[in-house]
């Protein structure tokens, strides 16, 4: 060490301190970095020790000692979303695909069709990797064992798509066709996996309050409430504590109702301009942030498909169209163990909901069109699931949804319509959305009310519910979850 700066480090007073500091600051990003460039390697152990070694000298409480315990966590998630040897992917072939031979499956490997993973010299397979074959490849659909839910969805959506549309036009408004929806959310934890009597800490998604989306009436918890998040919150929950059953499973639930109209924006693209000058938060929705970075692979892709365009919504249309189009669906490792999901969808060329959506948001606010996160449930009959999308700003509109998702999903899986009925149920889902919705963020990497003391199971959104007990994450594959709805009565 330079004689200076040692003799600086002895001292007691601030100025040593504050070098000092800085000097532990640059240490600890230098044993991330290197964590992060072993784990790309594939070393995950080695990785580990360097996190554990220095989680040894981390003060208590510092945002270093949290950053620690993420990338730890991360590199243990990784493991769990990567579960398959190779045999028991070949397992998982033979019972999906009619006539699956070792010499395909040989040549798929080689080309490297199965999400897979090397970790400290053994390849592994995602438990997914089957589904997304045939995601990636619908050609196989006609040797599938069991169909997959996209035929009877196609029909259903376009209908209801159809019926908003027209009733959005005939009524001169966006917000139609209301429906009065009840949902029992349950949240289990079997038997033995905290101690009896020990507090669980548990919070759930409820509906926020949109234009789209209002009138929350709660109907019961198994647990009195502790918090419900303001209506307008970026990201809505409803908080309970829960003590657990003795030598029985603990069940969690929360019971509400709440009003969801159908939207249709029939949006004219002449009458669209950027706002001049920005408000506030428009303006935050037009940066980058955690997962909407502007890379070079992005800005080149958002070169070529805005071409001359300036006109916002003409703009945001062909970035919608060309995810439609160029980005197949595809089920995601968890969204706490990828760095980077819009950039993760682009280099992939596939992704699910909610990486389609981040995509679109960082090609829109490259051009300088406020985007943002929307995510919650689809409740649409006979596929109900935790789902993503977003929203544009669009002046006179205001905030418009997006689903890139749908428009994918209309264009590569809806086969059981015909090409005009998929054309109108793609130019729907922008600007459009079904009543069967459940709105609970308005935003992505939003902390709960109250603040999590432990590291949450999902740090970009919020769907599925969060537990803790004894001041630890209870992750998703220690609970289970269960989303039941009806219509009522409005």
């Amino acid at each position: 060490m330079h004689p200076v700066l040692r003799s600086v480090l002895r001292r007691t007073g601030l100025v040593g301190l504050g070098l000092a500091c800085a000097l532990a600051g640059l240490l600890q990003a230098g044993v991330l970095d290197h964590a992060a460039q072993l784990e790309r390697k594939g070393r995950f152990r080695e990785a580990e020790t360097a996190l554990e070694r220095a989680l040894e000298t981390a003060r208590p409480g510092s945002t270093h000692r949290l950053r620690l315990e993420e990338e730890r966590e991360r590199l243990r998630r990784i493991r769990l979303d990567y579960p398959l040897t190779r045999a028991a992917l070949w397992t998982a072939l033979e019972e999906s695909l009619v006539d699956a031979s070792p010499t395909e499956f040989e040549r798929w490997l080689a080309e490297g069709r199965f999400d897979s993973i090397q970790i400290d010299g053994t390849r592994w397979y995602a438990d997914t990797a089957i589904s997304n074959l045939f995601f990636r490849h619908p050609e196989l659909g006609a040797r599938r064992r069991s169909p997959g839910r996209a035929a009877g969805k196609a029909r259903l959506s376009w209908e209801n798509a159809v019926a908003i549309r027209d009733a959005a036009r005939r009524e001169q408004r966006p917000y139609v066709l209301p429906k009065r929806l009840q949902v029992t959310m349950t949240l289990t934890v079997p038997a033995d996996t905290i101690p009896p009597g020990t507090t669980v800490r548990a919070w759930f998604p409820v509906p926020r309050r949109y234009g789209f989306q209002d009138r929350l009436t709660l109907l019961g918890t198994s647990s009195p409430l502790q918090a419900l998040a303001d209506p307008d919150s970026p990201i809505r929950s409803a908080y309970v504590e829960h003590p657990a059953a003795t030598n029985a499973e603990t069940r969690i639930w929360i019971e509400y109702a709440y009003t969801a109209w159908g939207v249709h924006f029939d949006i004219d693209p002449a009458r669209v301009a950027l706002p001049r000058p920005l408000d506030p938060d428009l303006d935050r929705h037009t940066r980058q942030e955690t997962h909407v970075e502007f890379t070079s692979p992005l800005r080149t892709v958002a070169r070529q498909i805005a071409g001359a365009e300036r006109n916002p919504a003409r703009l945001a249309r062909r970035f919608y169209d060309w995810i439609a189009d160029n980005i197949r669906y595809s089920y995601s490792p968890e969204y706490g163990t990828i760095r980077n999901l819009s950039d993760y969808c682009l280099s992939h060329r596939y992704g699910d909901c909610g990486q389609q959506a981040f995509l679109f948001i960082a090609l829109c606010r490259l051009h300088g069109i406020p985007a943002r996160w929307q995510s919650g449930w689809s409740l649409f009959p006979g596929s109900e699931s935790i789902h993503d999308w977003c929203e544009i700003h669009l002046p006179p509109y205001g905030w418009v949804p997006v689903d890139p998702y749908m428009g994918g999903f209309a264009t590569q899986y809806a086969t059981d319509l015909d090409p005009a009925q998929r054309r109108e149920l793609r130019d729907f889902y922008f600007g459009g959305l079904s009543q069967y919705r459940l709105a609970a963020n308005r935003d992505h990497n939003q902390p709960l009310t109250p603040p999590k003391r432990s590291l949450r199971s999902d740090p970009v959104d919020f769907q599925r519910g969060e537990l803790e007990a004894a001041g630890r994450n209870l992750y998703f594959p220690e609970f289970r979850r269960r989303l039941v709805w009806k219509e009522i009565e409005p």
